[in-house]
């Protein structure tokens, strides 16, 4: 049997639309962001540090959803690339910067996403785009609050 003739029962069921959605954007935007050899997180991390000077590797990870462990790989590959500075903070913590490169980079970054985002939102054109960011903040933001059925 074919997937071509397959039914797919779960076609319009809420969460698996949302991970194929998700799915597709982020294998686009991959494709990308690999043009400057940088991966969607990476691209993600040196946006917020651009527009959070001085913040903690640990806030960025509580941002992010990433744990400590995950998070290390992360900014020590972006910082010997050149891309951030470190400073200490206390003894365990350190304040992150963009150096001069990192900031060309989030600036590359930043126009690929934006060209990212406007192809896909022409796809949803006349679609209430702004109702649908709204409804997905939501739902990232308040899993928990979801009552029981």
């Amino acid at each position: 049997m074919t997937s071509e003739i397959l039914h797919d029962p779960i076609a319009s069921r809420l969460g698996y639309l949302l991970r194929r959605a998700s799915s597709a954007m982020m294998a686009d935007l991959g494709r990308a962001l690999g043009e400057i050899a940088l991966r969607p997180v990476e691209g993600t991390i040196l946006i917020l540090i651009g527009a959070n000077p001085d913040c903690t590797q640990s806030d960025l990870g509580r941002m992010l959803g990433i744990g400590r462990t995950n998070m290390v790989p992360l900014i020590s590959a972006l910082s010997k690339r050149g891309y951030l500075d470190k400073s200490p903070v206390d003894g365990r913590s350190f304040a992150l910067t963009l150096t001069k490169s990192g900031e060309e980079a989030r600036r590359q970054v930043d126009k690929i996403m934006d060209a990212h985002e406007e192809r896909f939102a022409r796809l949803i054109v006349g679609q209430d785009v702004a109702g649908l960011r709204t409804a997905l903040a939501l739902i990232a933001a308040q899993p928990e609050d979801v009552p029981p059925s």
